[in-house]
């Protein structure tokens, strides 16, 4: 019992990209909307001066013969939990991705509803954020996309403990398989951007998968339902930025 508390303990103050303090207020209506958020702090003023934000619309990128990820799993202790802003699973180590002669360790996953990115201006009903870190603190999302149909069950085994309340927490009994939840193809759009949360911090590696995955319509509603709000960043403008893939 005293290493589950301990494990808990741990996984609760995992990497939390983008989650400000408490006392900064920020959201996705009213007054602390999108749109606001370079004028709430001083420390938030990238989400209105960057030139390099996220999320974008992802159109024309350049094929080019760059590295893929090498992504590797382990699968272990996780914990669900309800930060406000999006439904978080922060992880035990030991998941990899490998990019450019460089590892990252990933730090958790989290939703965002309607997807946040776009492709070819089509906006997805949700979509999923896997950051990772390295040593040194850069930061890679694989973003993953999904459409309505069948529903998935990867999401169902967090789904069923999603907690309704803020700072609320909970050790999931069935672990979510990310391999399983990834699609077969890991082709990706790669471009730099930031934190599509306040701080809006830039200089982030983004890979979103070009293929989708599936949730059901029920699924969608259950997590939206839960934050009783969307919690999506509006598209960003490029900037001149090259998206390959």
């Amino acid at each position: 019992m005293k290493g589950k508390l301990m494990l808990g303990t741990m996984l609760a103050t995992s990497f939390t990209v983008g989650a400000a303090e408490h006392s900064l207020h920020w959201g996705y209506e009213g007054q602390e909307s999108p749109e606001h958020w370079g004028k709430l702090s001083p420390d938030f003023s990238l989400c209105e001066t960057g030139k390099n934000q996220s999320p974008v619309n992802i159109q024309g990128a350049l094929k080019t013969h760059h590295s893929k990820p090498l992504l590797t799993f382990q699968q272990g202790k996780q914990q669900i939990i309800n930060i406000g802003h999006t439904i978080q699973i922060n992880v035990s180590e030991g998941n990899t991705l490998r990019l450019d002669d460089d590892t990252f360790t990933l730090q958790q996953f989290h939703f965002h509803t309607p997807s946040e990115n776009e492709i070819d201006g089509k906006q997805f009903p949700l979509e999923g954020h896997f950051v990772y870190k390295d040593k040194e603190g850069s930061l890679v999302v694989l973003a993953l996309m999904f459409k309505e149909g069948k529903a998935n069950p990867q999401l169902a085994k967090a789904w069923q403990q999603m907690p309704a309340k803020v700072d609320q927490a909970a050790i999931l009994t069935q672990p979510v398989d990310i391999y399983a939840l990834l699609p077969e193809n890991i082709g990706v759009y790669r471009f730099s951007g930031s934190l599509t949360t306040p701080p809006c911090s830039e200089g982030v590696t983004w890979m979103v998968l070009e293929q989708p995955v599936t949730a059901s319509a029920e699924q969608i509603r259950q997590f939206r339902s839960i934050l009783q709000h969307a919690n999506n960043r509006p598209v960003q403008p490029l900037n001149g930025r090259v998206i390959i893939n």
